[in-house]
């Protein structure tokens, strides 16, 4: 009968004896058992010694566990710092309660849990990494009661008051045990990061203060810590981003890099005095995400073919063009992965870098060391680019030295911020720029915007009044021929919605669009033209998507109704 979690690997074939005679060696010099070397070494595969102690020990082998296996309430009377560090975990599971661990040999955690639970437990094992995971995604951390209470309720506190201790641990989920206000600050971040949120807003209000969630583009409210923590929470904050404390009357702007998770995230931090207190805006940036293919960002065959047609030309300018938070910076990526090789230099000026790529130089925007747009533009040219990225052409000095750079054999990507594509020809215009220089070096306008996806789970099809198909352009007899969806909820998106994917309208500089525009024609005119080449407008891209069942009216209604459509 095997006895040990070496003899049941060597029976496995998970290991050698060769290797298993140095193991036991190694374990007695590091004075400790062999079956604690095996697992802490990582010596084999993880699955490999659950397999093996399962096997063993007559229990389950659990590969993955389940949202219906988790159970909050059950895993909230465990404290989070016990659960981590011993691996271990409780689930319901085919109507029984188990204690699911990655060393089942941790006889004390395993006989400390029991005592915690007070019910009659099963034992099964997992793998450390399923275990850490579930542990992360669906501890209940939502309630913040508890940190509240430890605040204490008679004595007021400001920054000076808490001592803040070091934030070098490299996960924040370790710090939960923490003083009460790190333990806030890394709730209200490990939440914006659980529940995928862009941006976090800390509002000061007269008598209370307001934490709220950007997600898929939509504020929600998040909780509402007491006011009276309002000075160190700030503080808090403000430290991590290496600003100044004492400085509340005017605007900082930091950042922050932290590890949420096994997520490496980027935090942009902006902090504005209001005449209630310091408001704080914090962008999340997920660095482990990485740049989505051209091909994945839900292009048209049309509108993919004018892409890849544009980029693939040696010199020019390709616009994007949206309102700030419309996807502008991923679709730049997108192309810039695409056309990064290792024949070619890419130089980009951006404010912020808020994406780092092998293989191209990134430039940062600081002003207060002189380095502008235009400032740096001028230096990139002397370094021999092939293709240069534009963050945003702000005003007539980088959009002249854009065109120059494009007149002069390099490839420019950039960005600007109006509502469609044919609108940035007379933006261009308004700015100074003559209208033939326009016409000589842009190729493509890119407009979009992004609208929040449907969850799969719970989407409702439906059938939308007069009103609503008359407002996107359709005839009831079109409409008849698609099954429109409205968004439900349920509990994988709460909301109806789960992620967010953009819409395009693109634009090529035809002859004739070239014509109108060293015309100085109207936006109204270029788009005519544009419709009569066949460009999809933002509102007609949006119907498609939703004729997939992609989105809903609403969500197109909201970010295109301002774009008519008119006969062609």
């Amino acid at each position: 009968m095997i006895k040990t979690l070496s003899e049941q690997l060597l029976a496995d074939k998970a290991l050698t004896k060769q290797k298993l005679n140095a193991v036991e060696k190694k374990s007695q010099e590091a004075k400790v058992s062999t079956t604690d070397y095996l697992i802490t070494e990582k010596i084999v595969p993880e699955e490999a010694i659950a397999t093996a102690f399962s096997k063993m020990l007559s229990v389950p082998f659990l590969e993955k566990i389940t949202e219906e296996m988790v159970n909050p309430d059950l895993l909230g009377k465990i404290p989070f710092k016990f659960l981590k560090d011993n691996s271990i975990i409780p689930i319901k599971h085919v109507g029984s309660l188990i204690i699911a661990i990655a060393n089942p040999n941790n006889y004390q955690a395993v006989d400390e849990m029991k005592v915690l639970l007070s019910e009659q437990t099963l034992l099964a094992v997992s793998t450390p990494k399923v275990i850490h995971e579930t542990i992360n995604k669906y501890y209940p951390l939502e309630g913040t009661k508890e940190m509240i209470e430890e605040l204490g309720e008679e004595e007021a506190i400001d920054g000076e008051a808490v001592e803040f201790g070091g934030i070098d641990e490299g996960d924040l989920l370790g710090m939960a045990q923490e003083a009460p206000i790190i333990k806030m600050v890394n709730h209200i971040l490990f939440q914006a990061v659980k529940q995928i949120a862009s941006d976090i807003h800390i509002e000061p209000q007269e008598k209370e203060l307001i934490v709220r969630y950007r997600i898929d583009g939509i504020l929600h409210p998040a909780f509402n810590p007491p006011k009276r923590i309002q000075g160190a929470l700030v503080s808090r904050i403000k430290i991590m981003a290496n600003l100044n404390i004492a400085e509340k009357r005017k605007p900082q702007d930091g950042g922050i890099q932290i590890k949420i998770a096994d997520k490496a995230i980027d935090i942009r931090v902006s902090i504005l005095p209001t005449i209630f207190g310091e408001k704080i805006v914090m962008r999340l940036q997920d660095k482990s995400k990485g740049y989505i293919p051209i091909e994945k960002l839900g292009l048209s065959s049309r509108d993919y073919k004018v892409i890849i047609h544009s980029i693939n030309l040696p010199n020019g300018i390709i616009m994007v063009t949206g309102p700030t938070g419309s996807g502008k910076t991923t679709t730049l990526y997108a192309i810039l992965n695409q056309l990064n090789k290792p024949t070619v230099s890419i130089v980009t000026v951006e404010d912020p870098v808020e994406f780092q790529m092998n293989g191209i130089a990134q430039v940062q925007v600081n002003e207060k060391a002189g380095i502008t747009f235009a400032s740096a533009l001028r230096s990139i040219l002397r370094q021999d680019p092939d293709i240069i990225m534009i963050g945003e052409t702000r005003d007539q000095e980088t959009a002249q030295i854009a065109i120059q750079s494009s007149l002069t054999g390099h490839l420019v990507l950039t960005t600007l911020h109006t509502n469609n594509a044919p609108a940035s020809i007379t933006r261009m215009l308004d700015m100074g720029v003559e209208p033939y220089l326009i016409a000589s070096s842009v190729t493509c306008i890119m407009a979009q915007r992004l609208v929040r996806r449907l969850c799969p789970q719970c989407k409702k099809s439906f059938k939308p009044d007069v009103a609503m198909i008359k407002s996107l352009g359709l005839t009831a007899k079109e409409a008849q021929k698609i099954t429109f969806y409205q968004a439900v909820g349920c509990n994988a998106c709460s909301s109806g919605y789960k992620g967010r994917f953009p819409i395009f309208e693109i634009m090529q500089m035809s002859p004739e669009i070239a014509r109108l525009t060293i015309e100085q024609a109207d936006a109204n005119r270029i788009r005519q033209a544009a419709i009569k080449e066949d460009m999809t407008l933002l509102i007609q891209d949006g119907i498609e998507k939703i004729k997939e069942g992609l989105t809903t009216i609403d969500e197109v209604l909201s970010v295109a109704a301002n774009v008519q459509i008119e006969t062609k």
